[in-house]
């Protein structure tokens, strides 16, 4: 990576470059509803010792679609806010269908 994003909206296309293997997507799908089911869990239950476990499940899963699957590195690695917001972006975007899962 050596262009420097400096808004989201240039930043979500390259974003979308570095996902185009369905496995990857998926693992970050998966991981992003983990998140969704954990964080509803401890809102239930009031473990919030539990919510340690968010980082590990969507870098995880995210991880493991990147390194087997995508055979690239994380864009996280360089930009952790705009990688966070176009995980939910792309999240979004599967649920409604815009990007294929």
């Amino acid at each position: 990576m050596t262009k420097k994003y400096t808004t989201f909206n240039e930043f979500y296309p390259f974003y979308l470059s570095q996902h185009t293997n369905v496995m990857c997507r998926r693992l970050h799908f998966f991981g992003s509803c983990c998140i969704i089911l954990l964080i509803l869990y401890v809102s239930i239950s009031s473990k919030l010792h539990l919510l340690w476990y968010i980082p590990l499940i969507g870098y995880g899963f995210a991880w493991v679609g990147h390194f087997s699957f995508e055979k690239n590195k994380p864009a996280t690695f360089t930009y952790p806010i705009y990688s966070l917001i176009g995980d939910w972006v792309m999240f979004k975007d599967i649920l409604t269908g815009k990007i294929k899962f």
